[in-house]
């Protein structure tokens, strides 16, 4: 029988046919952020799984947790006011919690690798981007300067750049071409799990393709587990197996790709998709999702989406909603009966 938290959720959601190996798994995760004023609860019993060798999309709207559930798994979260108030993350087998810092240093950027929103300010302005890449190397394996440097070229070429520019400065580079400089720092030592925080967010268009086609081809040939952190249903629909929408620093619904976009069941993700323009609508008005996020620092007593929520009933106000199985691989957090049509 599958493990499961306080709210009744199923960890082990994905389909009984995926039998490649869980390497990570979120166990009731609980993040909040102090300050003097206020304690604002930014991550609330998230759970979820993933693969070896899958594609995880996080989407929701800005302020939603996504990038503090990532900072959680990298143990990267501000000292001074976060603090993880309860839950588990499994790598491998073993929880990240427990670690000691100098335990995680040897993980981060190892095994577990992040690309970061902002490829302009993301690198060194005074070095060299190929020694950027040979410095992520270096820390972790055991190589002479010279084959440190031969690797950081193999990864220049790897992502699309010639390596005789390894001695180019990042002033020197567009920002499609900074940003695969990051993601080859990313997977410079071929971690396990990489996780990309809004990849392409400051890239124009197309180059935000050409960003996600290397990101996706690289990822097959170095056989990597990726979790894509988005508010972009495109993005998700191009490079995911399997989603979690998350929403006021919880999941509300998650399952496949086939699930989410054929099956949107929770009325915030059918209210994603409704505000996306459509291709076959001409004329017709978008349905924006009324309002705001609760404010994390004073959340409501039931639902958090109950405010916003087009068809909202008298318990939501006041009950925290469950999760319901859908199917074997879909599940919604909500007060309502819901049944998959």
């Amino acid at each position: 029988m599958a493990d499961q938290n306080r709210d009744g959720f199923t960890l082990q959601y994905q389909a009984v046919s995926d039998k490649r190996e869980i390497i990570l798994q979120v166990k009731d995760l609980t993040v909040e952020y102090v300050t003097d004023d206020e304690v604002a609860k930014a991550v609330n019993h998230v759970s979820f799984e993933l693969r070896s060798g899958s594609t995880l999309g996080l989407v929701g709207e800005t302020g939603a947790g996504k990038t503090t559930i990532a900072k959680a798994v990298l143990g990267v979260l501000p000292d001074v006011s976060a603090r993880i108030c309860g839950g588990e993350i499994l790598f491998n087998g073993s929880d990240l919690l427990e670690l000691s810092e100098m335990e995680m240093q040897k993980i981060r950027g190892n095994q577990i690798s992040m690309i970061f929103q902002d490829p302009m300010t993301a690198l060194n302005p005074t070095m060299k981007i190929g020694d950027q890449i040979k410095e992520a190397i270096m820390l972790h394996e055991k190589l002479s300067h010279a084959e440190g440097e031969k690797r950081a070229v193999d990864m220049l070429e790897m992502v699309g750049i010639p390596g005789e520019r390894y001695s180019d400065y990042p002033h020197q580079f567009s920002g499609g071409m900074k940003q695969r400089v990051v993601i080859a720092i990313a997977l410079a030592c071929k971690p396990q799990l990489l996780i990309a925080d809004e990849p392409t967010t400051a890239l124009d268009v197309t180059i935000q393709a050409q960003v996600l086609d290397m990101m996706m081809k690289l990822k097959m040939e170095l056989g990597t587990s990726v979790i894509m952190i988005t508010h972009d249903l495109g993005i998700i629909a191009e490079t995911c197996d399997y989603v979690a929408v998350i929403y006021s620093g919880e999941v509300v619904e998650c399952g496949t790709s086939e699930d989410i976009f054929d099956y949107a069941s929770h009325p915030y993700t059918v209210g994603l998709f409704a505000s996306l323009p459509s291709r076959s609508g001409k004329g017709e008005r978008l349905k924006p999702i009324k309002g705001m996020m609760p404010d994390p620092a004073d959340l409501p007593e039931g639902c958090p989406f109950a405010e916003r929520c087009p068809c909202p009933e008298k318990q939501c106000f006041s009950t925290k909603p469950e999760y319901l199985h859908l199917s074997d691989t879909h599940i919604v957090k909500c007060c309502k009966r819901w049944e998959r049509q």
